[in-house]
């Protein structure tokens, strides 16, 4: 399935607190009058009973953890804040959002409206009870000849007075859910832009529409007859109000991200302000070496008593190479780094140390850049001594060492997402009741989610024989593309 069809394609996320309700670093409700700055109580138990039938492992620790409790509630404080400040800057209003919007609720509704109306009638893919009848019937409705109402709708638009809001056919109510889907596919992925629906996905996609939309209009019907249970509108309720917050949140977040940008000149304000954070003993330290090997000292050997490139060392063996790279191709390095090794003649050392954001370099280039052995790719082999300048956050015990820009630009844009969220949580007055009750997890409930785990994986097995996948030979990895830097790994 492509990409495009499965941008159509129904899919209603279940929100489940274990999983986090916002992700900030991730940049598709009611109507656009729905309100998003509180969360009753009620609600957030609906939502926690809705985690324990999906998830009671994350639920049980939900409840065990005070740490996890409290993010996750500050997670949905966050969402909710995001989704108010959208509607206030009245981005709920856009004519695509506010599509896109209405699409939410009759999807959320159409969804849950099935799986309650047909629960007891055994397995079924989404709405596989909806026949053909009924959908030819609802695509028939336009056709119908307009009388009584629909007649004097008619009337008012031939004298130009217009028409009521609801007054578009099913075929210009489907069009306009296209062009949506579309518009924020390709918004959201400039891969799209200039990708064009073909028939077959374009009648996909009218199908569940008219799936959607069947059900979501009997649905409506039964709630203004009062037909419907109050357990039933209320989760459609919550689960709706939660994914237009999630749209709208998400729209927000990719308006403000210009705000949160730390700049160069930030960074080495930062760094200036952080003595600890200062290069200069590892620069000093690493000119003392580079003069030892400019004045002839073995290179070998002072990359093995000084590099901390951890390449040095064969995984296998253990045994130090001497800071040499083999049979290195062109442009697998940074180019720095590279730029620097083939300006020198075989056997120069350079005559600077050369810095990149893994820290400084002395460079030896051993053999010039060629072709070798009959091989068609033009390579060269190179030693070199890393002092590294990276740092590892005193804060996180757990945290990798990282390159100091890194590490400083991470730590400001963090700086910069909180004050945002807090300033946005606080200006719209975010209320999240703390006081409910968790539903109790039992051994019952944990046994049926590992069995059904257990059938996942199994499913997800391909029988003896089967092709491993498209590109995929038996027993290799897809190949990736290799990162430049200057630690790649000897040949």
């Amino acid at each position: 399935m492509n990409n495009l069809t499965k941008g159509l394609v129904l899919v209603v996320v279940i929100l489940a607190i274990g999983l986090g309700l916002v992700v900030w670093k991730k940049k598709v409700g009611g109507s656009a009058n729905e309100s998003f700055n509180s969360m009753s109580r009620e609600e957030v138990e609906m939502l926690l009973a809705d985690v324990a039938k999906s998830n009671p492992a994350v639920l049980k620790r939900f409840s065990e953890d005070p740490d996890m409790k409290k993010q996750q509630l500050d997670n949905l404080k966050e969402l909710l804040a995001f989704a108010s400040e959208a509607q206030a800057e009245g981005l709920a209003n856009d004519p695509i959002n506010k599509q896109e919007l209405e699409n939410i609720k009759a999807e959320i509704t159409a969804v849950n409206y099935d799986r309650d109306l047909n629960k007891d009638k055994g397995p079924m893919p989404p709405f596989g009870f909806i026949t053909e009848d009924q959908v030819n019937a609802y695509w028939g409705q336009d056709s119908q000849p307009k009388t009584g109402p629909g007649a004097f709708t008619s009337f008012m638009e031939k004298i130009g007075l217009g028409a009521p809001a609801d007054s578009r056919t099913h075929e210009e109510e489907f069009q306009n859910f296209l062009d949506t889907k579309i518009a924020l596919l390709k918004s959201g992925n400039p891969d799209m832009k200039d990708r064009e629906i073909s028939d077959d996905e374009k009648k996909q996609a009218r199908d569940i529409f008219a799936k959607i939309r069947i059900y979501y209009n009997e649905y409506k019907s039964k709630l203004a007859a009062g037909q419907i249970s109050k357990e039933l509108a209320d989760r459609v309720a919550l689960q709706t109000k939660l994914q237009e917050a999630q749209f709208l949140a998400r729209i927000y977040s990719t308006k403000v991200a210009d705000k949160l940008k730390v700049t160069d000149d930030e960074i080495a304000k930062y760094i200036a302000d952080h003595p600890e954070l200062s290069k200069e003993e590892k620069k000093k330290k690493a000119t003392e070496i580079l003069n030892r090997a400019k004045a002839g000292e073995d290179f070998a050997a002072l990359a093995n008593e000084f590099t901390s490139d951890p390449g040095n060392k064969d995984p296998k063996t253990g045994e130090l190479q001497g800071g040499l790279y083999k049979d290195v191709t062109k442009g697998k390095m940074m180019p720095a780094f590279e730029q620097a090794a083939l300006a020198l003649q075989a056997g120069q050392v350079a005559p600077d140390l050369v810095e990149t954001d893994y820290g400084f370099h002395i460079i030896k280039l051993e053999r010039a850049l060629g072709k070798k052995d009959g091989s068609p790719a033009e390579t060269y082999d190179v030693r070199h001594i890393l002092i590294s300048t990276g740092f590892k956050d005193p804060d996180n015990p757990t945290a990798r060492e990282m390159p100091i820009n890194d590490y400083v630009r991470n730590k400001l844009e963090t700086e910069k997402e909180k004050a945002l969220l807090d300033d946005i949580v606080a200006k719209n007055n975010v209320t999240v009741p703390t006081d409910f009750t968790v539903p109790e997890v039992t051994e019952e409930q944990m046994k049926q989610m590992q069995q059904k785990q257990m059938q996942q994986m199994q499913q997800m097995q391909p029988p003896p024989g089967a092709d491993p996948g498209d590109g995929d030979k038996p027993g290799e990895k897809p190949a990736k593309p290799e990162p430049k830097k200057p630690e790649a790994k000897k040949k």
